[in-house]
């Protein structure tokens, strides 16, 4: 069934109400409504509230052990490629369909967050290289560590270029929420009788994975990344005026950089930062934050509003 039938078809008992219901229907964050029940059936399944607890402590020493290994053999097992293929193998056999579908949303989420800003500093020309899967075979073309790459040279290529025109970053006399999209065109993901893994489980499991296939540079590198969502934040209240922006976003400022340890629970924060964000956009550009109206007014064709008095 799909996420959203089934969350609107629970019933309600005022004695015993459901947590992840009243997560489902609170609309105090901007959020795409069948991402938001696909998020909570995930997080309700019985593979997270069993396996998790199991699967964390393990993937957790995992981590520590490939930490030991890299310091004598740092480069001993690495392989982008591999890693890539054994992901894809992985989300394909062992995944939920819900997961999948928030792992390859999360990469058009993030390529148009990176868009709305380069669109509304347009006099910087900051490229970007967007990542816009449709089905899990795309995950082979390294797309992760492509992920992480474009936030990095993303923050690089645009700080720099404010540095060498001596100024900061301003919104714009008019909003582009062209390259902003209510849906993206991702496939129906598999669903056998093996697709059961959560995605939070499944992130534990594949974060030793990525240690280990990574040079301990790029694996250090992707798990902070994740710190960059409140960079990002910055950069989008800056350009709507809208500074409280910023408290949609978890997962704290990098420059105090957190331990790989924790980097599946914050790669969760990750993703839901990044579907914040572009949920507060989507609002945005259909005019439905009443009070971001007089910046993103221009940039629209919004209802006239009846005159007081009027007959």
């Amino acid at each position: 069934m799909d996420p959203v039938e089934l969350l609107n078809s629970e019933p309600h008992d005022p004695r015993d109400p459901d947590p992840w219901v009243a997560l489902f229907l609170d609309r105090s964050l901007p959020m795409h409504e069948r991402t938001k029940a696909a998020m909570l059936v995930d997080q309700r399944s019985r593979a997270r509230q069993f396996m998790l607890p199991v699967i964390r402590p393990i993937a957790r020493l995992c981590i520590i052990l490939f930490q030991c290994l890299k310091i004598f053999m740092p480069n001993r097992f690495t392989s982008s490629k591999l890693l890539h293929r054994l992901l894809a193998w992985g989300l394909k056999t062992w995944v939920s369909p819900e997961a999948n579908y928030l792992i390859l949303r999360h990469f058009h989420v993030g390529s148009e967050i990176l868009d709305f800003i380069a669109r509304n500093a347009s006099e910087l020309n900051v490229p970007t290289n967007p990542i816009r899967p449709t089905e899990l075979v795309h995950v082979r073309d390294e797309i992760f560590l492509n992920h992480d790459l474009n936030l990095y040279n993303f923050v690089i290529r645009l700080s720099r270029a404010l540095r060498d025109q001596g100024r900061t970053l301003s919104p714009p006399a008019k909003l582009d929420f062209s390259g902003v999209s209510d849906e993206f065109p991702i496939q129906e993901m598999p669903n056998g009788w093996t697709n059961f893994l959560d995605l939070q489980s499944a992130i534990e499991l594949f974060t030793p994975m990525y240690q280990l296939f990574l040079t301990d540079r790029d694996f250090w590198r992707a798990s902070n990344s994740l710190q960059l969502d409140e960079t990002i934040a910055i950069y989008v209240a800056t350009l709507l005026q809208a500074p409280g922006l910023v408290a949609l976003v978890n997962n704290r400022h990098p420059l105090v950089p957190l331990t790989t340890m924790r980097a599946g629970f914050r790669l969760m924060l990750h993703g839901l930062s990044a579907e914040l964000l572009h949920g507060f956009l989507v609002e945005c550009k259909h005019g439905r934050m009443p009070q971001l109206a007089r910046i993103v007014a221009p940039t629209l064709q919004l209802p006239a509003q009846p005159v007081s008095g009027a007959a």
